[in-house]
């Protein structure tokens, strides 16, 4: 496969996980549309369909969607050689570990993410011109956490994006091909349990992109991108993303 595929399937996949989260998170937030005030439980699941639609949308690449996953699958190669980039042997299409796809998977993911981000504000944009909280508008797009302490917060992401990496490298491969169903519901029970805590970002694609589109775009009323917050999204998932490779390769949990 080449790389510049590999660049497409990241790409796609990432833009319209944005891009229906950002739907379903403005049309609850945003005042006069149909869904506003929708609950949490709304959000949560509303987040795991989206992952269910990039995911199924990149397959070609492995769906990462995620540099955190990226880098995991790195990770996880030192300990193990046989593995790719999009987890299918070299000899049928798998795609080498490598500084090159390193960087063209991250650089699909970020520009995805920045994309889906502006697709979602389009498909609703005149909600955003009606008044509404300049935090509510902000947490359309990225994460801002209800009680700011970053520490915790980014302890929040780590347990987070652990449990999310730990079940991708877990989980049981049956061979009803419910991966994509299955990190769905991973995603939606995870932001429904943390998602008012931290945002459970798990993901600094999924919230530096989105941010910076959110400081970009022409958005009536709103406040500021809160930048001094956006490194949490960054560390906590890097930390989390290691232990959810180390932690089960040293208790030989991977195959």
């Amino acid at each position: 496969m080449s790389l510049w595929t590999v660049f497409g399937s990241e790409f796609i996949g990432t833009c319209l996980m944005i891009a229906v989260a950002v739907m379903v998170c403005g049309s609850r937030a945003l005042p006069r549309t149909g869904a506003f005030g929708g609950d949490w439980i709304n959000a949560a699941l509303g987040w795991g369909l989206a992952v269910y639609v990039g995911v199924y949308v990149g397959w070609r690449s492995g769906a990462h969607l995620n540099p955190i996953i990226t880098l995991a699958r790195v990770l996880r190669h030192q300990f193990d050689p046989s593995v790719t980039m999009n987890g299918v042997a070299l000899a049928d299409g798998g795609v080498p570990v490598g500084a090159a796809a390193v960087v063209v998977y991250i650089a699909a993911q970020f520009a995805g993410a920045f994309a889906g981000a502006c697709l979602g504000w389009a498909a609703i944009r005149k909600h955003f011109d009606e008044p509404a909280p300049a935090d509510a508008k902000l947490t359309i797009f990225c994460t801002k956490p209800p009680i700011k302490s970053p520490l915790w917060n980014m302890i929040t992401e780590i347990i987070a994006t652990f449990i999310q990496v730990c079940w991708v490298f877990v989980n049981g491969g049956t061979p009803t091909a419910v991966g994509p169903l299955g990190i769905a519901l991973v995603i939606t029970v995870l932001v429904m349990g943390l998602g008012g805590v931290s945002g459970a970002a798990m993901n600094p694609a999924r919230d530096f992109s989105p941010r910076l589109a959110y400081f970009l775009l022409p958005i009536r009323g709103k406040g500021d991108s809160d930048w001094g917050y956006a490194w949490v999204p960054f560390a906590g998932p890097l930390i989390g993303g290691a232990l959810g490779v180390l932690v089960p390769t040293a208790l030989g949990l991977i195959a």
